[in-house]
């Protein structure tokens, strides 16, 4: 078993050396990427876990795996879709374990030595006080850094952001003494891009989704409009180097159409 276990570790190892050979030759590297990290409960419980915690927590350690693999790809700005508004109806018995990790997690990121900026995307007052304090202050103490940005989709919903944009359009236009019937005269897609979550960020490149499901489940709607998909069968969890390698080798043989 060990000797299997070895000879299975070389094979991975040297595919992943072909995987990074290939990608050397190419210029077409997503600058964004986003990840719905889908499948923690599935993978805790097909690993024998009672309690669906275990597959959250080793999803969060998986996040720091990430966050290497894309800063060596580099990549530059990373949005993790970790809890959507639809999850904020859960049995309180998992949620309020989920927040805890999330928040912890969170706070790991934005740690004294770590090279990442954090920034919460979603609708923070959907989230209990404590949470969205916690998500609120790691952001703010990351703000200086100059490395990966780091998207925290918590309490996020595709909906919920275009309909939070379009609000915070027509206050900020009252604010001015503007009137409807002269927003109307104006309003064009990016009167309502400046008022997204990710405002001032580009749009994902590359979207993946693990645990099999091929579906964007409301994830970044706007912004996806020319976005690439690669769907992974791994669950979040059990996603490897190996999986991130073949997503870019992917992404790096498309012709980008935009629409076309």
């Amino acid at each position: 078993m060990a000797l299997r276990t070895r000879v299975k570790d070389v094979a991975i190892h040297f595919y992943e050396w072909i995987l990074r050979r290939e990608l050397s030759t190419t210029s077409q590297a997503p600058k964004h990427v986003g990840v719905v990290l889908d499948g923690n409960r599935r993978w805790a419980r097909e690993a024998g876990f009672t309690d669906v915690a275990h597959g959250h927590r080793a999803g969060a350690r998986k996040i720091l795996e990430l966050l290497e693999w894309c800063g060596d790809a580099d990549v530059e700005v990373v949005t993790l879709w970790m809890l959507s508004t639809d999850n904020l109806n859960r049995d309180n018995d998992e949620l309020a374990p989920l927040l805890d990790i999330i928040s912890d997690i969170t706070d790991e990121l934005a740690g004294d030595g770590k090279p990442w900026r954090v920034r919460h995307v979603g609708a923070i007052d959907m989230l209990p006080k404590e949470h969205a304090e916690r998500l609120t202050n790691a952001a703010a103490r990351t703000k200086n850094r100059t490395g990966i940005q780091v998207n925290v989709a918590v309490a996020y919903g595709g909906r919920q952001e275009i309909a939070d944009a379009v609000r915070k359009l027509l206050q900020s236009h009252a604010e001015r003494g503007g009137t409807i019937e002269e927003l109307a005269e104006v309003l064009d897609v990016d009167h309502i891009a400046e008022h997204l979550y990710t405002s001032g960020q580009p749009d994902p490149d590359l979207i993946i989704r693990t645990s099999g499901e091929q579906r964007l489940s409301g994830f970044m709607l706007w912004q996806s409009a020319h976005s690439e998909f690669w769907f992974c069968e791994a669950y979040w969890p059990g996603f490897r180097r190996t999986d991130f390698l073949r997503a870019m080798r992917e992404y790096a043989k498309r012709h980008r159409r935009y629409g076309s």
